[in-house]
């Protein structure tokens, strides 16, 4: 009979098995959170882990549970980047053929990757759960074994090594703040500490737009989110697992959900502050604690699950947090459209010590005198302080039409 539970037992069988395979990663500290949490705060980095992020870990703990007739019919997994490398890795380690299903939008970086560590890469819909759906069909017709990205026992088993770790590395540690998507990882954290350490609060994090967790656990089951939209896609899953559900039901504390505003910030700081590389997804938790960080008590783990990101989209997502922090601020200025007027506006900003980036001209305003012009300047400022400081000279000598910037972020 198939178990259906996870158990302390499954979760230190899966960390031998995992010994020598995945890699013993150093605990970051994080300075910068400390003074807002009033404590410390420490950062998993499985985004530095083998394949760029924790899905090693389930996967090759159930791909090397699987007979050898199971794994002569090969695997077959849905992913958008993260569980297709961790299985494409794990197989490929094995010796195992491995066919991964991915949606339409997986980055460029996370498909090549894929492809790298050996697996066929196939595209299928436009979310994972659709991937997934092909994947089901794939093993159906094929006989592959469907390697879930998050509800099967061994998949948790798998994740829970990382909750092993994180009390022989923080034993002192009060919270444990984890990304969570179809909740195979906060699951198997949740199980790993709690059978040793309940009195530890374990927190999962989710994407506002996303967050299938707090409607499944009002009603008591897993619920199916009609639409989602976050740049977080490793954990953008619209209905939780059936495995990882029950657990989280009985061992997880709360359920969190952040931003996209917030989830930029938190890629931008750990980019700056902790000179780590973290997609979206893998920068959920840490979006939490920047959000409310009095709400968690230390010693505070965070969990920083995964750094595949593509470039271009790490270059939006940046763009995005700096706006949010204040540190860009587009004014619209109107003037007289007479030589000279650009020179001292532009004059009035430099003495300001904020950095013009562009600048454009709008004549077609339908409320422009015939003598007027529009001047668009967009900047670079060092914070909301400096934008409310550029926003008051202005306005005092200027007639500002428009302003952008974000306060409340």
């Amino acid at each position: 009979m198939t178990p259906t539970t996870v158990t302390l037992d499954d979760i230190e069988a899966a960390a031998e098995r995992l010994s020598g395979v995945i890699r013993e990663l150093p605990i970051a500290g994080a300075r910068w959170l400390d003074d807002r949490v009033g404590g410390r705060v420490h950062l998993i980095t499985e985004n530095l882990q083998r394949a760029g992020s924790f899905k090693i870990r389930g996967a090759y703990n159930r791909i090397t549970l699987l007979s050898e007739e199971e794994r002569a019919r090969g695997v077959v997994a849905a992913s958008a980047g993260n569980h297709a490398q961790g299985v494409a890795l794990a197989a490929q380690i094995l010796g195992v053929r491995a066919t991964v299903f991915m949606p339409e939008g997986a980055t460029i970086p996370k498909v090549q990757a894929t492809r790298a560590y050996g697996a066929e890469v196939r595209f299928a819909g436009s979310t994972i759960d659709e991937a997934l759906a092909s994947a089901i069909a794939f093993g159906d017709e094929t006989g592959a074994v469907l390697i879930h990205p998050f509800d099967h026992v061994d998949i948790v088993a798998g994740q829970g090594t990382l909750g092993l770790e994180i009390l022989r590395k923080v034993p002192d540690v009060r919270t444990i703040v984890v990304c969570t998507g179809g909740g195979g990882l906060l699951a198997g954290i949740a199980m790993a500490v709690k059978s040793q350490r309940p009195d530890v609060r374990i927190v999962g994090v989710q994407a506002q737009d996303a967050a299938a967790y707090p409607a499944s656990l009002a009603a008591g089951h897993p619920v199916a989110l009609d639409r989602m939209a976050t740049m977080a896609d490793g954990i953008a899953v619209g209905r939780p697992g059936a495995v990882p559900f029950a657990i989280v039901q009985d061992y997880v504390d709360d359920i969190e959900t952040v931003s996209e505003v917030e989830i930029s910030r938190a890629v931008l700081l750990l980019l700056e502050r902790a000179k780590m590389l973290v997609e979206p997804a893998g920068a959920a938790a840490t979006a939490a604690v920047l959000a409310n960080p009095r709400s968690f008590e230390p010693p505070v783990a965070v969990v920083v699950s995964g750094g595949n990101v593509d470039s271009l989209l790490l270059l939006r997502i940046i763009r995005h947090g700096l706006a949010a922090a204040g540190r860009y601020l587009t004014v619209t200025v109107r003037v007289p459209d007479k030589p000279g007027s650009l020179a001292r506006l532009l004059a009035e900003v430099k003495d300001l010590q904020a950095n013009v980036l562009e600048v454009q001209h709008d004549r077609l305003d339908a409320g422009l005198g015939v003598d007027e012009v529009d001047i668009v300047v967009q900047m670079e400022t060092r914070g909301h302080e400096h934008c409310e400081e550029v926003l008051g000279v202005l306005s005092g000598r200027y007639r500002v039409v428009s302003q952008s910037i974000d306060r409340d972020a």
